[in-house]
């Protein structure tokens, strides 16, 4: 038991029909600034209740204090606590704000954060399910709502006292999707003039389309043939250097070129017409992929009538055709910003036809081999005494 005196634990009670009724939940009681506050333990044990006063006590010891009224606490300020965090770190990454206000807010936001626990979150998922959406995006979005609770959680003082526990949803295997040059080059024909080079320098370099979309000239050295990207502008955090070689580079001067005579005050590298950053690629890329499919198939999903490429795997494309080269992987990992050899292994995608190459080289290697004992053979046998005929 908690020391006497620093808190209390009960059960609350109600009025049913005339009766006192007492509730099956414990509840634990204490002071913050000399503030009372109440505590749902969430459990029907007394000794879950015991464990978590005692946790309360050593918080208010320590002088990491409770904040007052957290049981009155909505869920909206804890996603609007996850905004700001995302504005504070990771601006480009407000695009999950659509999710959080579109979806997440209208179901949580005017709940009690602590009564929010599994039975919430399971409804919110068959609902989501319902709707359609896959269980990718239903383990992003609750994701989301996990993260707003853990930012509650080590707030100081704390806004919230649980952080609910989330369950993930089973995800499909990730997408192996990758671009043979055929259909780079019939696709590329097809897309409006502007956004040619952004999938040039993606099928060159594997960088993720933010990275490139926000490139500015300031980051382009044509002298050293470089594109220094800063940790601010990386999905990792970390700096990378992109080295200009061949149909990249002259591709980066033309752009630069006409750059200093048509629009000289634009910093943005991708542009429409040297104002406007471009932003979205996506309706141009499915107008391009139905066109070039008449001459490339496997551009476009007839059955679901879709891009049968996404944008990403050009990402994919660019790690494999490093390899390929013969880049050393430490090499081409920090050219394309993969972190972890996992996640670059996954995107190093092999095809059918390095299957057949790779035995073609094995049974190349085999005749080589061949070659080389027979003609060992062949020198040992020519070395040997000839025997003297009497």
């Amino acid at each position: 038991m908690p020391r006497r005196g620093v808190g209390r634990i009960f059960k609350r009670r109600r009025k049913v029909d005339g009766k006192i009724v007492e509730g099956s939940t414990y509840w634990i009681g204490y002071r913050v600034d000399g503030k009372a506050q109440e505590e749902s333990a969430g459990s029907d044990k007394r000794k879950d209740a015991e464990d978590l006063l005692r946790r309360r006590i050593r918080e208010i010891d320590s002088g990491r204090q409770i904040a007052p009224n957290t049981r009155r606490l909505k869920v909206e300020t804890l996603l609007d606590l996850r905004l700001q965090h995302y504005a504070d770190n990771w601006p480009k990454s407000l695009a999950w704000a659509g999710f959080i206000d579109g979806h997440l807010r209208p179901f949580f936001g005017h709940l009690n954060a602590m009564r929010v626990g599994t039975s919430q979150i399971q409804v919110y998922i068959r609902r989501r399910k319902a709707e359609g959406v896959g269980n990718s995006t239903v383990n992003r979005e609750i994701a989301q709502l996990h993260r707003a609770f853990t930012l509650g959680a080590e707030h100081d003082p704390p806004l919230v006292t649980h952080v609910p526990r989330i369950k993930l949803l089973p995800e499909p295997p990730p997408r192996k999707g990758f671009f043979e040059f055929a259909e780079f080059t019939e696709l590329r024909r097809e897309l409006p003039e502007p956004i040619r080079p952004i999938i040039t320098f993606a099928y060159n370099t594997g960088c993720r389309l933010g990275e490139i979309l926000w490139l500015k000239w300031t980051q382009v050295d044509l002298d050293v043939r470089e594109i220094r990207l800063h940790p601010d502008e990386t999905k990792n955090e970390e700096p990378r250097i992109l080295p200009l070689k061949g149909e990249l580079l002259e591709m980066v001067r033309m752009l630069d070129d006409k750059r200093r005579h048509l629009y000289p005050d634009c910093r943005w590298v991708f542009t429409r017409d040297g104002e406007k950053r471009i932003k979205d690629i996506r309706g141009a890329w499915e107008d391009a992929s139905k066109r070039a499919a008449k001459r490339v198939p496997s551009l476009w999903n007839e059955e679901e009538q879709r891009p049968a490429k996404l944008f990403h795997d050009l990402r994919r494309t660019g790690v494999r055709n490093l390899v390929r080269a013969g880049v050393p992987e430490r090499v081409a990992m920090l050219i394309s910003g993969h972190k972890t050899r996992s996640v670059f292994e996954r995107y190093n995608i092999v095809s059918t036809q390095d299957l057949h190459d790779a035995m073609a080289k094995l049974e190349l290697y085999h005749e080589e081999q061949q070659a080389a004992l027979l003609e060992k053979r062949s020198q040992q046998g020519s070395q040997q005494p000839k025997e003297s005929v009497n």
